[in-house]
């Protein structure tokens, strides 16, 4: 089972910028940034690279305990009760634990009421003391009035300008590893690889895992539990028409055709909005930590709607965590009788669906029992995919034909060459491409060259290219005629 990356949740009350903070760590917008108090509502979660370890960020809403209500602000309490219930399961589930607080205007009773409520949750606590953007504005704060909270060593930052935030993020990690919950480490990634034209070539391998794990993802009601009862020939798990049964992310074992399955039932992932009940925001947290551990994520569809505003969400969801994807259908035998077709649903599903157009689509009645295993079978080629590793002679071979045949559009009058590309790690496959003038290559041309290589190697999982800047001296030296060596 992949190591689980430990959760870091970001907390404190309204806009003292934790999200700009998380933003920051992150490495991308992820988050809502607003002047204003109250914009982050429901938890963010972000998975990041520090420092070659793996590591999950959960940023939360503005939580003020004590902050008093009026009568006739009924509303606006709920939602806020409802805040500071999303900040607390956000604690719950983390490894460590960052208050964010403005480092000019001191400590304030939101704070140590914030502080009073973490210091016996036992987690790992940390003290980020923010807007602090220069030296300057560091020696006017009241910076020592801040150990009052009890955090012990406090951490100066400016999430705005990144001053601090590689210290803050330091002094995490040595805390998570010290206390016994190290963050896993990255595997080589394309940030590290350094394989260069002329190094001696490894056989290609498929990395043919000892279990394939299969999570079975979907909104409320598509008939996940009842899939999972037809691939082991038993009612192992409940099923009920009532949304929302499953409410934890369940692991059974199945041996099929030789090959060994660990198939994880997850609770139904509904719009946030939705989430009523505090057990459910639990249960989502797990089906999305379930994603991570899989190998591969068949999202379980509705026959009877082709591809809801939140089946788009989920399988942007797995493929942000880069998971091999496989579409089922569920329900067919009901949308067969009203109609419909399969040409139709796939056409349906490219216009609604269209940025996983290479995942494949299964058709199947979980209630009859009809396209189980096929769901078995395919599970099985993807998860090979997932981690085959491709010679890089084919690889650099495809590259030559595409350029000779469709060269990349020049960048202001110059030629973009794609140099060499070389693959760099799989689970999912990832490619780095050498190419002069990298920033410069559109999209849709990036977008053409993936499809080619899908094509040559026939591959229906997700495939990552990392386009990189090669520069003259990294170019291989040839030697000149009749020239002496030294």
């Amino acid at each position: 089972m992949t190591a689980l990356r430990p959760i870091i949740a970001f907390v404190g009350r309204p806009n003292v910028g934790k999200s700009t903070l998380f933003n920051r760590i992150v490495g991308r917008r992820a988050s809502i940034v607003q002047d204003e108090p109250g914009v982050t509502r429901d938890r963010n979660y972000g998975d990041f690279t520090w420092e070659h370890r793996l590591l999950s960020g959960v940023d939360t809403g503005g939580f003020d305990p004590v902050s008093p209500a009026r009568k006739d602000e009924s509303a606006d309490r709920t939602l806020m009760r409802s805040v500071q219930e999303q900040a607390r399961l956000a604690v719950d589930e983390a490894s460590a634990v960052v208050l964010v607080v403005d480092g000019r205007e001191g400590p304030t009773a939101v704070d140590r009421a914030i502080a009073d409520l973490l210091r016996p949750s036992r987690k790992l606590l940390f003290v980020a003391v923010n807007k602090m953007d220069t030296a300057g504005t560091e020696g006017e704060s009241p910076l020592a009035e801040f150990y009052e909270l009890g955090f012990g060593e406090i951490h100066p930052v400016s999430a705005e300008h990144g001053r601090g935030v590689g210290e803050l993020m330091e002094a995490i990690l040595a805390g998570l590893a010290a206390s016994g919950t190290p963050a896993p480490e990255a595997q080589e990634d394309d940030e590290e690889s350094e394989e260069t034209e002329g190094e001696e070539e490894e056989a290609p391998t498929e990395e043919e895992p000892r279990e394939i794990r299969l999570a079975i993802v979907g909104r409320p009601n598509v008939g996940k539990s009842t899939l999972v009862n037809a691939i082991l020939r038993e009612d192992r798990f409940v099923v009920s028409e009532v949304a929302g049964t499953t409410r934890d992310s369940i692991d059974a074992t199945l041996e099929h055709e030789g090959q060994r399955f660990v198939i994880t039932d997850t609770a139904g992932i509904r719009r946030k909005r939705s989430i009523a009940q505090q057990v459910e925001r639990y249960s989502v947290i797990r089906a999305m930590r379930s994603m991570d551990d899989a190998d591969v994520v068949a999202l379980i569809l509705d026959a009877q709607e082709a591809g809801a505003d939140q089946d788009a969400r989920l399988a942007g969801m797995v493929i942000e965590k880069g998971r091999a994807l496989v579409i089922v259908v569920n329900k067919w035998d009901i949308a067969q009788r009203a109609g419909a077709t399969q040409r139709w649903y796939k056409e349906e599903l490219a216009k609604r669906l269209p940025f996983v157009s290479w995942a494949p689509v299964l058709f199947v009645s979980a209630a009859e029992g009809k396209g189980v295993t096929a769901l078995l079978r395919e599970a099985t080629r993807l998860a090979k995919q997932f981690r085959t590793r491709l010679p890089t002679p084919k690889l650099n071979e495809l590259l030559e034909t595409i350029q000779e045949a469709h060269p990349a559009p020049l960048s202001h009058g110059h030629p973009v060459k794609l140099f060499y590309v070389s693959m760099v790690t799989t689970a999912p496959p990832t490619l780095v491409m050498q190419a002069s003038r990298p920033e410069t290559i559109p999209d849709h041309y990036k977008r053409f060259v993936e499809n080619r290589f899908r094509e040559a190697f026939g591959l229906r999982v997700p495939l990552r290219f990392v386009y990189r800047e090669r520069s003259r001296r990294d170019r291989p030296r040839r030697s000149k005629p009749g020239r002496r060596g030294a």
